[in-house]
């Protein structure tokens, strides 16, 4: 798939090294759990590749359309954890620093969202994060998204002492 400056396609083994290096970096993953390690990241992107041949759709590599320049993921992934709203399809995106404040994430997730109710044939999709998280929540606004905040809830894969414990919920209905 294509927007008018990224192309979102399947993982290529040369995307593994920017995207470990990214999972390792702080500041992206300021709002998840851990950094990830090398080997965890490669293991994250063997299950993406296998949900595209499981499902059809998965989260797509971003790559720069001008440089071929690796930059990160947008797309869908069906989420089944232990909440009253789930199973549901979310919506989602990280990025390299070097990314942020492009447009890029509001583009690719707009693409994404198209695929989801045009190609897909889903009724809504979903997204969630840390309560603190302000850019995703601005790209889900953005997005057209909404929150009911009755909907909030704590993440139940993470410690009850977690400082990102607290996460909200945005829905897009088709």
């Amino acid at each position: 798939m294509e927007t008018e400056r990224l192309i979102m396609r399947r993982w290529r083994e040369e995307d593994k090294e920017p995207f470990a290096a990214m999972n390792a970096d702080p500041e992206v993953m300021e709002h998840f759990p851990a950094l990830m390690t090398r080997e965890e990241s490669d293991a994250f992107v063997d299950r993406i590749e296998r949900q595209f041949d499981e499902r059809g759709y998965s989260l797509w590599a971003l790559e720069v359309r001008d440089s071929g320049r690796f930059i990160g993921f947008t797309g869908l992934a069906l989420q089944t954890f232990d909440v009253p709203f789930l199973p549901a399809v979310e919506i989602g995106w990280r990025l390299t620093r070097s990314a942020w404040g492009h447009g890029y994430a509001i583009e690719a997730a707009r693409r994404a969202a198209r695929y989801a109710f045009e190609e897909a044939g889903l009724d809504a999709i979903i997204s969630m994060t840390a309560v603190q998280n302000r850019r995703s929540r601005s790209v889900m606004e953005r997005l057209g998204m909404t929150r009911d905040p009755a909907e909030d809830f704590d993440h139940p894969r993470l410690p009850k002492d977690s400082p990102i414990l607290r996460h909200v919920l945005y829905r897009l209905h088709r």
